[in-house]
């Protein structure tokens, strides 16, 4: 049997200083080729952090519409090879026939959530309606979520080298978090531990440290979530794509300062004010 591996590894580097430069040991996070294969053939390759697997798998299964409902996958195998990681998930019989009629090939480096698709209209995809959602968040939600945020990533404590997803949800602050040196990665693997945990995506807020780019739209909104949160600022097309979604996009969250780029209603912070 593979050793499992860990997120993090130990390496020596020359540190320069005002002082002068010294050799001194520091820890980075590990990145490693995850294949995610359906019915024995790789449907994607994700360079991502080894760890949390199971949730990374049936999140990316939801966030890409692969399935509908975690009871649609019948078993997930995680096979450590030499390379990288396989992960062999087996989708029960509608599932399954609905993969074969749309399935495609993409390939994921850290930076690109999109790269390998095969046509604009996949990328382009529609994104799940949330404008049905009645649940509001005061300022003080906002700048305590990510601060809260902030004290449940291990990895970045550790290594100052990866992103963040929570989910927050009023009264009861961060109730999940994952971590990857992907923010998209983060982010599927959030909506996998959301989904086995039977947490509602309605329920609160997703909240990221990274850019808000459109495919974070679309995961969010697959996830169920009316609210995203982020630490950076969003794309124009992310903007857009919250919009026609109904989904309130919050960003450049800096302590007390926010900007809010879409469905303001979410948000209860007094009288606005126009700002440059």
């Amino acid at each position: 049997m593979a050793v499992r591996r860990k997120a993090t590894t130990q390496i020596s580097r020359l540190a320069h200083r005002a002082g002068g430069t010294t050799a001194a040991n520091r820890m980075v996070p590990k990145e490693t080729p995850v294949a995610f294969s359906f019915a024995g053939t790789t449907h994607a390759v994700m360079m991502a952090s080894p760890a949390d697997f199971e949730d990374f798998a049936l999140g990316f299964s939801l966030t890409e519409g692969i399935i509908a409902a975690p009871e649609e996958i019948e078993a997930i195998e995680v096979e450590y090879l030499g390379a990288g990681i396989d992960i062999q998930i087996r989708l029960k019989n509608r599932a399954n026939t609905r993969f074969q009629a749309r399935r495609r090939r993409l390939a994921g480096p850290v930076g690109c959530g999109l790269c390998g698709i095969e046509s604009i209209e996949e990328a382009m995809r529609s994104v799940d309606a949330v404008g049905s959602s009645k649940l509001t968040l005061g300022v003080e939600d906002i700048t305590r979520s990510v601060k809260l945020l902030s004290n449940v990533q291990p990895l970045h404590t550790e290594t100052g080298a990866v992103h963040a997803a929570g989910f927050y949800v009023p009264g009861k602050d961060i109730v999940m978090a994952r971590e990857d040196v992907g923010r998209h990665n983060a982010l599927d693997k959030l909506a996998g531990a959301l989904a086995k945990a039977g947490i509602s995506g309605a329920s609160g807020a997703v909240v990221v440290t990274s850019r808000v780019s459109v495919e974070m739209v679309q995961k969010t909104a697959a996830i169920g979530a009316a609210i995203i949160i982020a630490v950076s600022a969003p794309t124009a097309l992310a903007i857009r794509t919250a919009e026609t979604a109904g989904m309130t996009l919050v960003a450049l969250v800096r302590g007390d300062d926010f900007d809010i780029f879409t469905h303001p209603d979410r948000v209860v912070c007094g009288v606005a004010k126009h700002v440059a």
